[in-house]
């Protein structure tokens, strides 16, 4: 899948958790973060003055990227005075352009873009904010921070380093333990950076080594072919780490076919299926680590609190923050009722 299409580089300065939006929230476990659906409104849910907020999101090409779109939706109906303007998701950076270019000369208040490509959308981006409308850019960063008022997104090293320190707790007291790895696009960003967490949680375990790594594409079907060639080069292992609940989809196929039962596994993302079948506990599925779609419902918060010109609930500043990292939590069957509301198809 071309880079376009995936969620794209990622370098938050500013590490607060997703609770932070709704709470002051300093515990290293925040709390669940509610599926656009279920998500009740800020704190500051009173109606205020009235705020249109343009949105241009991706293509809903991969779950999570529909998930993406579904959020900002769902979130923006919690307010009476917000209206939505939104553009036809695309992965093309031309047409993402012009669709921003035609936001922008609707005058709307405020505007939430999860651009195709961050680099190519960041000129548009720096017209937005020049004519008067602040920007918050979701997810896939900007190239410069003068295109955008505020960042949110998620942490790539941080899904790694989270995988990595729940796997080598499992195996501590196993005398060489052995991972595998079944990686995402190895030539986007986010990839090395969940790759580099990951590498790094196991140099906290001496006795755990990891002996592979595959890459795949985040399909379900490359999931499966480099699960299988995982598996007929590794006979014995005792954990692997799915960058992506969609392609781990098919990892799951290939490990059912081969009737391999002999490690746990751990995904990426939050997908439902992956916390129905943690739920379920009738797998080599143990745990899935997130990347939470549900940044586009917290954008629409953000978008609305610049609108109306207020803060964020929960923090004493008058401003919104210029940066926000959302926590990586790992869902466990210990607390996977708590996330699955959140978990997208």
């Amino acid at each position: 899948m071309p880079e376009t299409s995936r969620r794209g580089l990622l370098f938050g300065t500013a590490a607060v958790s997703a609770g932070a939006l709704l709470t002051a929230c300093t515990s290293n476990e925040p709390k669940k973060q509610p599926a656009a659906d279920n998500q009740p409104a800020a704190p500051d849910d009173k109606p205020g003055k009235k705020v249109t907020i343009g949105f241009a999101g991706p293509q809903a090409d991969h779950g999570w990227l529909n998930a993406i779109n579904e959020n900002a939706k769902s979130r923006a109906e919690k307010y009476s005075e917000v209206t939505l303007e939104i553009t036809e998701g695309s992965n093309d950076t031309a047409a993402q352009i012009g669709q921003v270019q035609t936001l922008i000369n609707k005058k709307v208040d405020v505007l939430v873009i999860l651009p195709a490509d961050g680099k190519a959308l960041t000129q548009v981006g720096l017209q937005a904010m020049k004519a008067g409308i602040p920007v918050i850019n979701l997810d896939r960063i900007f190239a410069s921070p003068q295109a955008y008022r505020c960042w949110i997104g998620g942490d790539n090293y941080g899904m790694g380093l989270n995988a990595g320190n729940y796997i080598g707790e499992q195996l501590k007291d196993k005398k060489n333990a052995k991972v595998v790895e079944l990686a995402g696009l190895d030539n986007l960003e986010l990839t090395k950076q969940r790759s580099q967490g990951f590498a790094d949680a196991l140099k906290n375990y001496p006795n755990v080594k990891r002996v592979a790594r595959q890459a795949a594409d985040f399909t379900v079907e490359s999931g499966q072919a480099k699960m299988a060639q995982l598996l007929q080069a590794q006979k014995q292992f005792d954990a692997l780490w799915n960058h992506d609940d969609d392609q781990g989809v098919g990892a799951l196929r290939a490990i059912q076919q081969a009737g391999r039962d002999d490690f746990l596994m751990v995904g990426g993302a939050g997908a439902k299926a992956a916390m129905d079948a943690i739920k379920a506990d009738n797998s080599v599925l143990k745990a899935t680590v997130l990347y939470p779609p549900t940044m586009a419902a917290s954008a629409i918060d953000l978008a609305r609190a610049l609108g109306q010109g207020k803060g964020v609930g929960g923090m004493s500043e008058l401003e919104i923050p210029a940066s926000i990292t959302l926590y990586s939590a790992v869902v466990t069957k210990d607390n996977v009722d708590e996330y699955l509301p959140t978990g997208f198809s």
